[in-house]
């Protein structure tokens, strides 16, 4: 009877064990966040979506401003991660749209965001429990929809950007550090980098457009590439992402033209920048305050103080030169997997 008992006793307690590791791996997927580098098979995934709206009507508003306006973004950022013992398999997506209409050009609509930006990457861990993984990276860089310069005179006669025109593409090989879900830094001494764009966009310049020289579709860059990211949830209802990139061309040199006159200068100590982060306040349980700055420096794409006719931009943020600076703060329906 004791040994029954005893056997027993021994047997409920292996089901609870399992219970609890079954349990632990359910957790594990559901929330998306945190493996702890064990050693398991294992599909996680997350992803957040932002959709916001602002909405204005005025009248005979003091003041002044737009009669009317109505400003619509969506953000997107997934990722998909697949472990497999000591090899690991990450995609991220981040995408972004917005559009902006007024009443005083007709509610012709502007857009004030387009990006798509994927991010594949393969690692194999140097040991068993380390944090350091053999890895290569693949990323892709484009946009949705045609883009125009909406400071020129007659500005939708013609687009300075379309759908996979630009197109970056990069493959890199190299060393990665990871901690958990949370932080994650790539470094590669020979990334790849090729940029395709329509000859329709690097024939208006003698300098070309987007690094691909005047009257060419293509471009072929080698370089050193560092990219990290950084998720965390500060609390229950605030989570916060950031990430950097940066990239060294060996490749860069000044750019002449046909008359021998130099129209770009370039070098190595050029150094491309990304440096994107969005932080979300979530209230109740599908809505949010959403904050994001991307700051974008790229020795490809320069600021230009006059219009093509010659007139003077006269922005207010003119002192910031050749950086790209977006920021957008939303309020909006939010959705978090």
């Amino acid at each position: 009877m004791k040994k029954l008992l005893l056997l027993s006793a021994l047997a409920a307690g292996v089901l609870q064990v399992q219970a609890q590791q079954g349990s632990y791996y359910e957790d594990l997927a559901k929330k998306s966040a945190e493996t702890k580098n064990l050693d398991t098979v294992a599909w996680i995934h997350s992803g957040v979506l932002n959709l916001g709206i602002n909405q204005g009507i005025l009248h005979n508003w003091a003041a002044g401003g737009e009669l009317a306006s109505l400003t619509v973004n969506g953000l997107f950022n997934g990722s998909l991660t697949r472990y497999n013992g000591r090899s690991i398999w990450t995609n991220n997506l981040d995408a972004a749209y917005g559009l902006f209409y007024a009443y005083s050009n007709s509610f012709v609509p502007r857009k004030t965001d387009d990006r798509i930006d994927l991010t594949s990457k393969y690692g194999y861990r140097l040991s068993d429990s380390g944090n350091f993984y053999v890895t290569g990276l693949f990323n892709a860089k484009s946009q949705f929809t045609k883009g125009y310069n909406y400071d020129a005179p007659e500005w939708d006669t013609f687009s300075t950007s379309k759908f996979l025109s630009p197109l970056y593409l990069t493959f890199a090989p190299g060393i990665e550090y990871r901690k958990g879900s949370q932080i994650s830094v790539f470094f590669s001494p020979a990334a790849v980098r090729t940029t395709f764009v329509s000859k329709y966009y690097t024939v208006r310049d003698e300098a070309g457009a987007y690094g691909v020289e005047n009257g060419k579709t293509f471009r072929f860059e080698l370089g050193a590439y560092v990219t990290a990211r950084y998720v965390k949830d500060l609390t229950k209802n605030i989570s916060f992402r950031s990430r950097l990139d940066l990239y060294s061309n060996y490749l860069a040199k000044d750019v002449y033209n046909k008359s021998g006159l130099l129209v770009k200068k370039d070098n190595p100590g050029n150094i491309d920048i990304l440096f994107d982060n969005f932080i979300a306040i979530k209230f109740y349980k599908f809505f949010s305050v959403n904050l994001g700055v991307v700051a974008i420096y790229d020795n490809d794409v320069p600021y230009v103080k006059t219009l093509e006719d010659g007139t003077p931009k006269n922005e207010p943020y003119e002192g910031l030169g050749w950086w790209q600076i977006k920021q957008v703060l939303s309020f909006g329906f939010n959705y978090k997997f």
